[in-house]
């Protein structure tokens, strides 16, 4: 898998090796992604395409079905993703490294490699939470106990 992560690296960036890569902060993610469109690849190959609207809703696409119920938040060191309702939700949380144009999504827990991306301005794909609008207020604060124990603690 990490050969196909390379050869994916060096299609996608042909300088590559030239590029800094530099670990984004929390801060600098929500910069790049809020009101923005990041779309790309995972590494079993699914691709992926969500307009990071400020409210905090994902809207899109995240590579298995159409989000009904996604949201996004930043942490001081990373990003996380929330889908489901409260009664079964999972929780995603990434690391962000940037590479000239390319965005590398890392597991926090695992550090393994999630997803390529690059950051579209704006809305261009027209995502949308087609007439069913749904919010992200509260997210953490309103998981059931066993979820708060089971699922968020993973996530760091």
């Amino acid at each position: 898998m990490r050969a196909a992560i390379l050869i994916v690296l060096a299609l996608l960036v042909p300088s590559a090796a030239a590029l800094a890569v530099e670990r984004l902060s929390g801060e600098a993610i929500e910069r790049a992604f809020r009101g923005n469109t990041v779309s790309g690849r995972y590494t079993n190959g699914g691709f992926f395409t969500e307009f990071h609207d400020p409210d905090g809703r994902a809207l899109g696409h995240n590579g298995w079905q159409p989000n009904t119920d996604a949201c996004w938040i930043t942490k001081p060191d990373s990003i996380c993703y929330y889908y489901g309702p409260p009664s079964d939700r999972t929780v995603h949380c990434f690391t962000v490294d940037l590479t000239g144009e390319l965005y590398v999504l890392r597991n926090v827990g695992s550090g393994l490699v999630n997803a390529l991306a690059k950051v579209e301005p704006g809305n261009p794909r027209n995502h949308t939470d087609n007439g069913t609008p749904w919010y992200c207020d509260g997210l953490i604060s309103r998981a059931p106990a066993p979820l708060m124990s089971r699922r968020l603690a993973q996530v760091r």
